[in-house]
């Protein structure tokens, strides 16, 4: 894989984890979660009028467009695993922005990951 390939795959990586945190914290905020409790068209109206649900999406929208890009340059069975990198940066970004529970067992899960996306990248 070439360099530029490479760091084009870790950017649509890391947009795709900012836009799960961001998605999270707006349906986390107490009037939307109320909205979203509630059903129905509550859920609609919550989620049109939360920017960060609007943002969330933005950036996975950009994500997708990116991730064509690489999918139309690169094998599929070798961008894929590189998806493991955003449970990590998630798993990271909850921890941090969120104040999420990383339990001994979840970082050892995402240990693994991370060691899979490294075993595909030495063969690609």
């Amino acid at each position: 894989m070439n360099p530029l390939l490479f760091v084009v795959v870790l950017i649509t990586v890391c947009m795709s984890a900012v836009a799960q945190v961001a998605l999270k914290a707006g349906v986390s905020a107490p009037k939307v979660a109320t909205q979203m409790s509630e059903g129905g068209m509550a859920i609609v109206l919550a989620v049109i009028t939360s920017p960060f649900i609007w943002v969330g999406l933005a950036i996975y929208g950009a994500s997708v467009l990116a991730w064509l890009w690489v999918l139309s340059k690169v094998d599929v069975s070798v961008a894929y695993p590189f998806v493991g990198i955003s449970f990590i940066l998630t798993a990271l970004m909850g921890w941090l922005f969120l104040h999420e529970n990383v339990t001994p067992m979840r970082l050892a899960g995402t240990l693994l990951v991370a060691a899979g996306c490294v075993l595909i990248l030495r063969s690609a």
